[in-house]
């Protein structure tokens, strides 16, 4: 009781700056309180008391909230135990700001903030930048794992989108931005609660995919029961993917998710010790291994943090700051990191089609300038991606309707070649079951005519195509995820699902990382995550660049090549189903592994 008078203190002055629950705020912890006060009487320090305390409690590798996470961890009691205190996602608004018009929920005030000199400085541990697909599938991905659940993780975007809570009718025209979404994806949707969100909304599965091109040498079918599956994929709006992820968020009462409308400006990452890795700025005692200053402690931790300056002119600190804002990231611009790649001198012209009849199969056929994909998006709508020269996605984005309708059948249909045929070689090797296998019924299956379009139902938009690898995922308290990693083109529809894939690994490398009690923005751990990711999105970046350069030569002797691998692709049996394995994410290499 002294102690605390003496300080001019009350317990939950000391106790809350350290993140400890109140119920945690004890007698026994009081007890240890009053004897470490007459220890340090005894030395006549009473005036560093405080210092000791919090500098205990809250060293940057070790602070209370791992140090308690570890000994759950120990106790094998982690799984349902949330340390901190938890409160419901929110849409953070700037000042004089509100929530959503359809937002339906009351907007809470972030707890985790200080006041200093009249500026509120909001603390984070988890900054992501980007509220699209796949910055929501990473947030939702920390607020499903029980290590992860307790960090606070800010999502800057000024979207608006973002503060609309509701279904998206089925009765209104699809959308012409779409997603191919793999059953990896939709594995990792139904783990964060957003499958079920999406299952009221428009979406369609296809359990048969064709593909061939315009010489008419060859094709190939995929069928889903060829690997013992239901569907190889499932075609989704953009939007019902990102409103699905927001309300699995919402639905979650212990999240601790803010939304804030503004757009990043600014990034400063405190520099660091080339021998201890700490952050710079004050001293290091050699026997406690805790910072010696004379500034406040709030203000030694602030430095140890990356500090955004946002668009609405309020500032926020981070431990980890996510890149998750797209191919043209500012946050991979503002750390440093740079990029290879190439322009491929295409665009992709996407709108959504209407048919006679309700399409349930994946169409794509390449063409000299490049492939067109007619992709099932529910009821008699199809979408389309048209790749072609920029020139020609001008021409066709402001022809007429009814040209471009007769364009498309055009490309689908008999324009540029003609239909490919079964030879008499194709028909003795379906007669050798070692080579086409049992179970395989795709090998027997004969090509197709595409439904014919009849109408297009909504704008028609293009953008252009390129390929880009960052050299690194992750440098010092910064880490990139999706498109602001790496960008593909889009012939097989898998650049979203490699972003996905990324969410949900840096989700359990940081939930890994807290179970040994590391920090999440330590290097190596985040280090980890990139050489993981690194792997799965360069070998699919190889095989969709070689794909695309394949088919945009028009020789005989490619053209026979070509034929071969269609040939290959369709009568042989393992190399089938470990082409559809590993298109659904279920397979982790190609081919044979």
């Amino acid at each position: 009781v002294f102690f605390l008078i003496r300080n001019h203190r009350t317990l939950e002055q000391i106790l809350l700056p350290l993140e400890i629950p109140r119920r945690f705020h004890n007698p026994s912890l009081l007890c240890f309180l009053f004897l470490l006060s007459v220890l340090v009487l005894v030395r006549g320090e009473i005036g560093g008391s405080i210092d000791i305390i919090v500098r205990f409690g809250t060293q940057r590798r070790a602070s209370m909230s791992t140090f308690l996470m570890r000994r759950a961890v120990g106790r094998n009691v982690s799984r349902g135990v949330n340390f901190l205190p938890t409160r419901c996602l929110c849409s953070d608004v700037a000042a004089g700001g509100g929530g959503g018009a359809n937002s339906g929920h009351a907007v809470e005030r972030d707890a985790g903030h200080e006041e200093r000199g009249g500026v509120t400085t909001k603390q984070y541990d988890v900054a992501i930048i980007g509220g699209g697909m796949v910055g929501l599938a990473l947030a939702s991905a920390l607020s499903s794992i029980p290590l992860t659940k307790h960090l606070k993780v800010a999502i800057v975007d000024p979207n608006p989108a973002l503060s609309l809570r509701n279904y998206y009718d089925k009765s209104e025209m699809p959308d012409s931005r779409v997603s191919t979404i793999t059953p990896a994806t939709i594995s990792l949707f139904k783990d964060v609660g957003a499958w079920e969100h999406v299952q009221q909304q428009r979406h369609a599965f296809f359990d048969q995919m064709q593909v061939w091109d315009y010489t008419g040498l060859g094709y190939t079918r995929y069928n889903a029961r060829d690997v013992g599956k239901e569907y190889l994929g499932c075609v989704v709006e953009n939007k019902v993917l990102c409103s699905s992820l927001l309300l699995s968020l919402l639905q979650d009462a212990d999240s601790r998710k803010t939304i804030i409308p503004a757009k990043l400006t600014s990034m400063t990452i405190p520099p660091k010790s080339p021998s201890s890795g700490s952050s710079t700025g004050h001293t290091v005692d050699k026997l406690s291994g805790m910072a010696k200053s004379d500034e406040p402690f709030e203000q030694i931790q602030l430095r140890q943090l990356a500090k955004l300056e946002l668009s609405d002119g309020q500032h926020i600190y981070s431990k980890l700051v996510v890149g998750a804002d797209g191919a043209k990231s500012h946050v991979r611009e503002m750390a440093g990191i740079k990029t290879s790649g190439w322009n491929y001198s295409q665009s992709g012209v996407i709108c959504t089609v209407e048919h006679t009849m309700e399409n349930h199969c994946a169409w794509q056929r390449f063409l000299p300038s490049g492939p067109i994909a007619l992709l099932p998006i529910g009821d008699k709508f199809s979408n389309i991606v048209w790749t072609m020269g920029s020139d020609d996605s001008t021409r066709h984005k402001l022809m007429s309707v009814d040209d471009f309708v007769e364009a498309v059948n055009h490309a689908l249909d008999h324009g540029y070649g003609p239909h490919p045929q079964s030879s008499s070689l194709d028909h003795y090797i379906e007669s050798l079951p070692w080579i086409t296998g049992p179970g395989t019924l795709s090998t027997r299956e004969h090509f197709e005519v595409p439904p014919k379009v009849i109408n297009v139902v909504s704008e028609r938009m293009a953008f252009p195509l390129s390929l880009m690898h960052a050299h690194n995922y992750a440098t010092s308290q910064v880490v990139l995820i999706g498109d602001a990693a790496h960008a593909v083109h889009p012939l097989a529809g898998q650049g979203v699902n490699l972003g996905f894939g990324d969410a949900s690994s840096l989700a359990k490398v940081i939930a890994e990382g807290l179970s040994l009690g590391a920090d999440i923005a330590d290097l190596a751990l985040l280090k980890k995550y990139e050489k993981e990711r690194k792997a799965a999105n360069v070998t699919m970046m190889a095989i969709l660049d070689g794909v695309q350069k394949a088919y945009s030569v028009d020789f005989g002797p490619i053209n026979l090549v070509r034929a071969a691998a269609f040939h290959g692709a369709q009568y042989i049996a393992p190399l089938k189903k470990s082409i559809i394995s590993y298109a659904m994410g279920d397979q982790k290499w190609p081919l044979f592994s």
